[in-house]
């Protein structure tokens, strides 16, 4: 059985990955959008098209930092903390049980 500190370790090291991976999204959406704004605006002016992709990858973007920073209002802050000890004791307790 893995030890707390190491349980801690990897829980961190996954968050640190979610989190980079949201910044490389969001610098990707900053160097992009621009670039497909200027080929919208200079190719086909007459029809704005960039703001499905500027709307659309963004949406996305923010629900990511959401997950990425561990802000999701629907079940709280430290609800995933509070569900992973609650399974980890159901567990404990089958264990003792069987």
């Amino acid at each position: 059985m893995e030890n707390i500190d190491s349980i801690a370790y990897k829980k961190a090291k996954s968050k640190v990955r979610e989190i980079r991976g949201f910044y490389y999204n969001l610098m990707c959406y900053c160097i992009v959008i621009p670039i497909l704004v200027y080929v919208n605006l200079t190719t086909m002016p007459e029809f704005h098209w960039f703001w499905f992709s500027l709307s659309g990858w963004g949406t996305a973007l923010v629900f990511h930092g959401i997950g990425a920073f561990g802000y999701i209002p629907f079940v709280g802050k430290d609800w995933e903390d509070r569900k992973l000890k609650e399974l980890m004791e159901k567990d404990r307790n089958n264990g003792h049980n069987g």
